[in-house]
């Protein structure tokens, strides 16, 4: 099938708006690799103390031309979704050696968990988080002393932060092995109706502890379709697992082989055999372009529109709010993946999953086939299923058709025939707004602006029962300069309580929304933020706000806001308390959130 023109256009225009970075980026990917394996310019010295507690190892360390891999792990056992992550180390090193190469630990990254910080002042960290996560690989990569890299993470900024230091490190090939989403737990929906009730006081604490214990019940991802699950998505999309390795469930013989097999591939590509593949040649822009269409046809997460430019941006490539609005013009949204359906990712995955979805696309010409990945060339190798034989992985065609379509659909008979994901412009800047989960009926809001610094204000202004009208909830000063851009995730209840009472109800904000962004409209990532003097610290309360999902807008109706002085805020807060002090750096330094709130990059 022919390339969808806009998939050929949106290619291209990335390519002349990267051309400069991109070609400053691959020459020096050229001048690393052509100093051969790093470990040949290091001393005697340098060696040994790299290979000092290696034991058995040390010898196909120092002898011969045989490949030694980093692993940089994202491992802790507070964070469900990388508890698994304790054992990899071991299957690692012990699949390296059967394949006649060595593995070590290169480094560990922080790896937070939005879940235990969603509403608490560590949020404010949980952006920047990924910055840390990209310079703590670059320590533990800069000894010189591996051939290839794996790389351990799933969760939200842990995957991104990992993927700038693959790119920046991309003169050597670098795999992603997951860990899988948590076997089915309490329905999402129902989950969401006990918030819903506490939030409204009809259930004590104890009925909402006992239903989240049953929701988040053992190690995994999460099992909605959030940032974590987008993440796994994406790697996928863009050639960085191994084929079908997504979300098979943790602590299985599949998942363990998957594991192994991976390593096996990770020795396989280096610059010591025949098959190179470096990550400089994976992350091109025919990958990030199919990243952004797998983002679209699975209504994936809002955090990605910050994550995957930050990511380009370390392989060289500039992407643009346009790109991403542009893509889901023609992207169809294929899957109903909680917030945007009951299902949950063990369901999507037992429909037929990325693979019939990869190769539905495929078949649609929404995708470059053409892509160079870890497992091999072309995105048709991403169609196939991973089986289990005699404990090892083998392929299989996939099933080629939904085995459930009220979960997963064809490309020809979608959900919907918009990606759901759009960007808005007007008068108050840029930003972009998620309509997957959002009734048709609710693509355009007007009303009158309350305006509201602190998601706590919004949150005692309902209790205090002074929403009775339509209104659009203006949250400002929450962007990356003003405390890091926490999630306001913790307004979700409570704006959906409002709107199940009949209100029009709309949230605009310079902050984020949780990567499970749901059914109340809301425009996110508004930039410039309130706190680099952007439009929307000149809103008012009693403003007519007009958000318009259908046409990309987003104005304050009859006003100058040129005309008018910003608000500002008492922010010196937020630079004290849990971390926040070693952060101010990056709070003055980071970048607009339309770009990527970029701080290393």
């Amino acid at each position: 099938m022919p390339l969808h023109p806009t998939i050929t256009a949106v290619t291209n225009r990335i390519r002349a708006r990267s051309e400069g970075p991109r070609r400053k980026y691959l020459d020096t990917m050229a001048r690393a690799a052509a100093e051969g394996p790093r470990r040949s310019h290091l001393t005697c010295g340098n060696q040994a103390h790299a290979y000092a507690a290696m034991g058995d190892d040390k010898a196909a360390l120092t002898d011969g031309p045989n490949p030694n891999v980093g692993i940089i792990t994202a491992y802790n056992d507070m964070l469900s979704a990388h508890q698994p992550f304790e054992r990899y180390p071991d299957l690692i090193r012990a699949a390296a050696r059967a394949a006649g190469g060595t593995a070590q630990v290169a480094g560990g990254v922080p790896a937070m968990c939005d879940g235990v910080t969603q509403g608490q002042t560590g949020m404010e960290l949980s952006l920047f988080s990924r910055d840390v996560i990209a310079l703590a690989a670059a320590v533990g990569l800069s000894h010189n002393v591996f051939d290839s890299a794996i790389y351990l993470g799933v969760c939200d900024k842990i995957v991104p932060g990992l993927v700038i230091a693959a790119a920046t490190f991309g003169y050597i090939p670098g795999i992603f092995l997951p860990a899988g989403p948590m076997t089915s737990g309490l329905p999402n929906d129902e989950k969401a109706r006990i918030r819903q009730q506490f939030a409204t006081g009809e259930i004590d604490r104890d009925q909402l502890m006992a239903a989240e214990m049953a929701s988040y019940h053992g190690p995994g991802t999460c099992t909605f379709y959030g940032t974590a699950n987008s993440n796994q998505m994406l790697m996928e999309f863009m050639g960085l697992h191994m084929p079908g390795a997504s979300f098979v469930n943790p602590n299985t013989p599949l998942r363990d082989a998957l594991t192994v097999a991976g390593t096996e591939r990770a020795l396989a590509v280096t610059a010591l055999g025949n098959d190179y593949r470096p990550v400089c040649d994976i992350l091109d822009e025919k990958a990030f372009v199919n990243g952004l269409v797998g983002l679209m046809a699975t209504g994936g997460s809002t955090n990605l529109v910050i994550h995957l430019p930050a990511m380009a941006r370390a392989a060289g490539i500039i992407l643009d709010l346009q790109d991403f609005s542009d893509l889901s013009e023609i992207t169809p949204l294929m899957a109903k993946v909680y917030p945007n359906g009951l299902a949950d990712v063990n369901h999507f995955h037992a429909a037929g999953g990325l693979g019939f979805m990869i190769g539905e696309l495929l078949n649609a010409g929404l995708l470059h086939d053409d892509t160079k990945t870890i497992a091999g060339d072309g995105l048709e190798l991403y169609t196939q299923e991973p089986k289990l034989a005699d404990g090892r992985v083998t392929y299989a065609p996939g099933a080629g058709k939904s085995l459930n379509e009220k979960i997963l659909r064809p490309a020809n008979n979608p959900f919907h025939a918009h990606g759901g994901l759009t960007q808005l412009s007007g008068n108050l800047g840029r930003g972009v707004i998620k309509t997957s989960a959002v009734a048709q009926e609710r693509h355009i809001i007007e009303a009158p602006a309350r305006v509201f610094h602190t998601q706590e204000a919004v949150k005692d202004a309902f209790k205090a029962g002074t929403f009775t009208q339509d209104t659009v909830i203006v949250v400002r000063f929450q962007g990356p300069k003003s405390n890091g851009m926490p999630e306001l995730h913790g307004l979700t209840p409570t704006l959906a309580v409002l709107q199940d009472r009949g209100l029009k109800v709309a949230l605009v904000t310079d902050g984020r929304m949780s990567g499970a962004s749901g059914k109340v409209p809301s425009a996110i990532h508004v930039s410039p933020e309130a706190a680099d003097n952007g439009p929307i610290a000149r809103i008012k309360d009693g403003d007519i706000i007009r958000l318009d999902a259908t046409k990309g807008s987003i104005d304050v109706i009859g006003v100058d806001l040129a005309m008018r002085t910003a608000a500002t805020a008492d922010l010196s807060g937020n630079g004290t308390g849990v971390g926040r002090e070693l952060f101010e750096v990056f709070r003055q330094s980071v970048g607009l959130s339309a770009d990527g709130a970029g701080v290393v990059v």
